[in-house]
């Protein structure tokens, strides 16, 4: 076993172990409501750790319906379009895995439905019978993703239709990552990549949360004055570590600059007033072009303030 495949079976893993450990558990162990587990059960490969740890603290049933709606909102490509498309993805990526890929379990959790699911449908599968490989009894299949520049090989490896991952090309933590956090950058969006590693720092003298965007992810337009200028609306959701208890603030905030060179300035800094409590706190930051503009990203960052 080579070690990228050795790496990825190792994550599916460590997905299907912490998520068996933490089924039906709320505070101190606490057993959740049919509902708020059923959501974990479904939508637990596609949380990030910060959002499970987050859901796990939440004392009740009405603060898991708030977060249940949260999550979805927060990957909403087009909240205004009255359908949640991601939603509907995936929950139709969930149904075509249980479906189609059932080895012995829940379609879900087998190497391709997890792939499936984070990837989506192949755009070229080709299944090998006559592969020479004494050591797979079955045959091999490949799917190919070339938007994303991915590909993955999965052998059934004893002929009992159980296909393993044998190996795989291309960046699949970067497009699981994308995927995880409904990241969406597309034509006419106010950042240059589909990936923006933007950071998020607390100023406890100032009591402020500060956002640095590297000014080569950003797209500036000239303005009315002739300068270059990007719009952005920034929303924040924060979350207290004991019990989970959330506040959400919203800001639009604009970069204007003469500097034809800005891409080579660096970060571009953004401040926010917003005291956080003493001790550990997740900040869920969501950054969008404003108003008719395009792209979306979002990271999740573990925050502690005082002492």
């Amino acid at each position: 076993m080579n070690a990228k495949r050795a790496f990825l079976v190792l994550w599916m893993m460590a997905a299907l172990g912490s998520a068996a450990r933490g089924r039906g558990r709320g505070p101190a162990g606490t057993k959740m409501d049919a509902e708020s587990e059923k959501f974990y059960q479904m939508a637990r490969i596609i949380m990030t750790g910060e959002e499970s740890k987050i859901f796990k603290l939440l004392p009740d049933v009405d603060a898991r319906k708030e977060f249940i709606k949260d999550f979805w909102d927060k990957r909403d490509p087009d909240p205004d379009s009255g359908t949640n498309v991601f939603k509907r993805e995936y929950e139709s990526r969930v149904a075509y895995a249980n479906k189609h890929f059932r080895e012995g379990g829940l379609g879900m959790n087998t190497d391709r439905g997890r792939i499936f699911i984070f990837m989506g449908p192949p755009e070229k599968v080709e299944e090998f019978f006559n592969h020479g490989d004494s050591t797979v009894r079955g045959s091999i299949i490949q799917w190919i993703y070339y938007s994303d520049d991915f590909g993955v090989e999965f052998a059934d490896e004893r002929n009992n239709g159980q296909y393993k991952i044998r190996n795989y090309s291309g960046d699949f933590f970067g497009a699981m990552d994308l995927f995880k956090l409904g990241q969406w950058v597309g034509p006419d969006s106010v950042f240059k990549k589909r990936s923006v590693d933007f950071k998020l720092k607390y100023d406890p003298p100032k009591k402020e949360l500060v956002v640095l965007i590297p000014a080569k992810f950003l797209l500036l337009k000239e303005n009315a004055e002739g300068k270059l200028q990007v719009d952005l609306d920034f929303k924040f959701y924060i979350y207290e570590n004991e019990g989970a208890k959330r506040d959400i603030s919203t800001e639009s905030k604009s970069f204007v600059t003469e500097d034809q060179a800005y891409e080579k300035s660096g970060d571009v800094t953004f401040r926010f007033a917003y005291p956080l409590k003493p001790g550990k706190n997740f900040v869920d930051v969501i950054i969008k072009g404003k108003e008719g503009s395009k792209g979306k990203v979002r990271k999740i960052f573990e925050i502690k303030a005082g002492p």
